[in-house]
């Protein structure tokens, strides 16, 4: 095989543009973010500069044909995650608002299973492990100056919720980039809206410049599992933790099987010199989304589960001056989000599964699907909310043992009209009394406007569509089948 000579698609060179810099540095300074992060923004911005498009053609993403898996690796793995648990820690992302989903505060204080939140079932769990295990075991998040104060008060709540490092860093915030002029963009009606979060792959600098990194090490912690606080799947696994720490791997990404669910999600790759890749949607050239979303051409999708060596993490860093330089993600956008008539704007972001291609001896294990049970939609919450999940003594998530529908160890698929159940206001005003059951469902589609009494149990594929004028409403007790 030829030499690998790096990305042939770096976006094409366009006409010089100026430099408006030292404009987006003295705004970051005001703001009170660190010259790191600033020098790392000027990194990006003199890419976006030269029209870099953060573009990987499938020259460069070649398809993954085969990983190792979680049911391969020996059970012996298990007694060496069990030594290693003392020196983990926990790390959640919490910087998302789920604006997308119609809510102000932080997403990880919605309630999924009863009146517990997101942020409930993880400390419960990670307070769990620290009694049974006798062990530290800290539990980290990643805020963004949005969702800490809610945050922290929910943690209040929490009065044996202890530990030796801080509970929590903030993650930094870019300005947003007027498309036309490339100057930082001004939107003096709500001047929040003029930034915008650098991407989760901010964690590694951020980690530096809140100290955490420090603290952590300092500590005598030395691995990290993280993942999204809206992914209650993903658990700390011992059998996992023992294989990264008895393989000393430094860099470990969970992947599982694309469905067509997941075709539009970041995938795994490979370059033509073997190194594993993360690619994005966002970094696939347009006339390539069609191969980009063919699952059986790329296999794995990212859950965004990681585990980290801490003394490589720190050893890295510190070789790159706290500059990793990981694949530039560009998004274009409007500065106000609700406004589609408002200036477009670039948001410059990055990803931290990136990473891998930055980590020496980096790997990528294929792990059950039960380990992504992400909440992206109102689609996805109600299936939580159901009796298709339960928690258990440990305040595990995990499927009904009651349900037995095909295929096996599998939800159902839900999809809700946007229209009528994209905000959360909107899900709950339709299913006042929570969700049916659907243990014994295996899809549900809802078309139109449809109110859902109490005890409403669904059974097998259903679709139901209402084109009419008013809503249509399923009376109490109604029981719904296919066919």
């Amino acid at each position: 095989m030829d030499q690998y000579q790096g990305p042939r698609i770096q976006g094409r060179q366009l006409t010089a543009r100026p430099s408006y810099f030292e404009q987006f540095a003295a705004k970051m300074r005001a703001a009170g973010q660190p010259e790191l992060a600033i020098d790392i923004f000027h990194f990006y911005y003199d890419r976006l500069l030269a029209g870099a498009t953060g573009y990987i053609d499938r020259r460069e993403a070649l398809p993954v044909r085969a990983l190792p898996s979680y049911e391969e690796l020996s059970k012996r793995y298990e007694t060496a995650g069990a030594d290693a648990l003392d020196r983990t820690v926990i790390l959640k992302l919490n910087g998302g608002l789920g604006t997308s989903m119609g809510m102000s505060g932080p997403k990880s204080l919605l309630p999924v299973k009863g009146e517990l939140t997101f942020l409930d079932v993880i400390v419960r769990q990670t307070l769990h492990m620290r009694r049974t295990a006798g062990i530290r075991l800290p539990l980290v998040l990643m805020n963004s100056v949005s969702t800490r104060p809610a945050t922290e008060a929910a943690l209040a709540r929490y009065s044996d919720f202890r530990q030796d490092i801080p509970v929590d860093f903030v993650q930094h915030w870019k300005p947003k980039i007027d498309k036309k002029t490339l100057q930082p963009a001004a939107w003096p009606a709500d001047p929040e809206k003029e930034w915008c979060p650098p991407g989760h792959g901010d964690i590694y600098v951020s980690l530096i410049t809140s100290g955490m990194l420090d603290a952590m090490l300092n500590a005598g912690y030395e691995y990290l599992f993280v993942s999204n606080s809206d992914n209650l799947g993903a658990l700390l696994d011992t059998r996992i933790l023992g294989y990264l720490a008895a393989e000393r791997i430094p860099f470990l990404m969970e992947v599982a099987n694309r469905t067509l669910a997941d075709n539009k999600g970041g995938h795994l790759s490979v370059r033509p010199d073997g190194q594993l890749i993360l690619r994005e949607l966002s970094q696939c050239p347009p006339e390539e989304r069609e191969m980009f979303q063919d699952i059986n051409r790329y296999r794995y999708f990212n859950t965004n589960n990681l585990w980290l060596h801490l003394p490589t993490v720190y050893e890295v860093m510190r070789r790159r001056g706290g500059k990793l330089e990981l694949p530039l993600i560009r998004n274009e956008k409007t500065v106000d989000p609700t406004d589609p008539e408002s200036p477009r704007v670039y948001q410059l972001e990055t990803a931290m599964g990136s990473a891998i291609a930055l980590f020496e001896g980096a790997q990528a294990l294929r792990v059950p699907r039960m380990r992504f049970v992400p909440v992206k939609k109102n689609n996805d919450l109600l299936v939580l909310w159901s009796d298709v999940y339960e928690l258990t003594e440990e305040c595990h998530l995990r499927l009904s043992p009651a349900r037995h529908t095909y295929p096996l160890h599998r939800p159902p698929l839900v999809k809700l009209d946007d229209r009528y159940y994209g905000m959360i206001d909107d899900l709950r005003r339709r299913f006042p009394h929570g969700a049916p059951s659907l243990i014994e469902c295996t899809s549900l589609t809802v078309e139109g406007d449809v109110r859902f009494g109490r005890n409403v149990a669904i059974r097998g594929a259903v679709r139901l569509v209402n084109d009419g004028a008013g809503p249509l409403v399923i009376e109490d007790g109604a029981v719904i089948t296919d066919g």
